[in-house]
């Protein structure tokens, strides 16, 4: 084979191999289309030598590209015999350049990248959508990628990139309006994986923002925990939560200067005015 994307046959006939049956708690539906495989380096922009981290590489289709194209990659695998075959099949060939990691991308947000530093790299990947929240949560708070190209099902990429004021806006939507803009959403037909999900799927292109800026730990601490109680007013909520705590006392009666109250609800709190806790 060569350092190009798997096609359907290939990745067929590598399963049957390793004797693996995709799975549905990984969110294992292998990309099989050629075009967008290279449609996402081209939308990141990847060349030689950039540093890229990719989540559940899985087969290694993405990887392979990423790794011909010169890319110094670092990769987060928690499927035990995806990592035999990626450590069989490219880490003996790309010593230098190829990083695996077997464990869990939550817990491993950047794969093991030694100390990032914001724009130093950029993420391009098919992110499972089980874990697209809580991975995009610890991506805002450490340093940020100056490029992302995720493979996302549409809902996912549809709550990232909500609006305040909807029904999607969560404490991480407002995250990564603060760090990231919208570049692009590009359509990848079900067609394009192995086996076809029963959702639609796109590639999201977010770019740092020039003047990106993250919620401290106590910030994103208060915001999951009133997102947690969407439909309450935040003043009510937080007596409950937060009962004698003068940092979130202070920050509710400082909602006045974005024309809200303690009475407003959390999906109606702009991203900015929680940069005060």
């Amino acid at each position: 084979m060569s350092d190009g994307p798997l096609t359907l046959a290939e990745t067929r006939a590598l399963l049957a191999r390793l004797s693996h049956m995709p799975r549905k708690w990984l969110g294992q539906n292998f990309l099989v289309d050629g075009n967008i495989v290279r449609k996402s380096l081209e939308l990141g922009g990847v060349k030689a030598p950039d540093t890229v981290v990719e989540v559940g590489p899985g087969l290694g289709t993405l990887t392979r590209t990423l790794l011909g194209a010169g890319a110094n990659l670092y990769a987060v695998e928690a499927d035990r015999t995806m990592v035999y075959h990626l450590e069989q099949s490219l880490q003996t060939r790309y010593p230098e350049t190829f990083h695996l990691l077997e464990g869990d991308a939550v817990e491993h947000p950047l794969a093991g990248l030694k100390h990032p530093t914001d724009g130093s790299f950029k993420i391009i990947s098919n992110l499972p959508y089980a874990i697209s929240t809580p991975w995009m949560d610890a991506i805002c708070a450490g340093p940020h990628p100056s490029m992302m190209v995720l493979m996302l099902q549409k809902e996912a990429a549809d709550r990232l990139t909500a609006e305040v004021g909807t029904g999607h806006w969560s404490a991480v939507t407002a995250q990564v309006q603060l760090a990231f803009e919208k570049v692009r959403v590009h359509p990848v037909p079900a067609q394009s994986f192995n086996p076809p999900p029963r959702v639609d799927s796109c590639l999201l292109v977010l770019k740092r923002r020039a003047d990106a800026r993250r919620f401290s730990p106590r910030a994103r601490e208060v915001a999951r925990m009133l997102f947690t109680q969407r439909r309450k007013q935040v003043g009510s909520s937080a007596k409950k939560l937060f009962a004698d705590a003068p940092d979130v006392a202070a920050w509710l009666e400082g909602l006045s200067q974005f024309g809200l109250s303690g009475q407003a609800r959390p999906e109606t709190i702009p991203a900015e005015a929680w940069l005060s806790l």
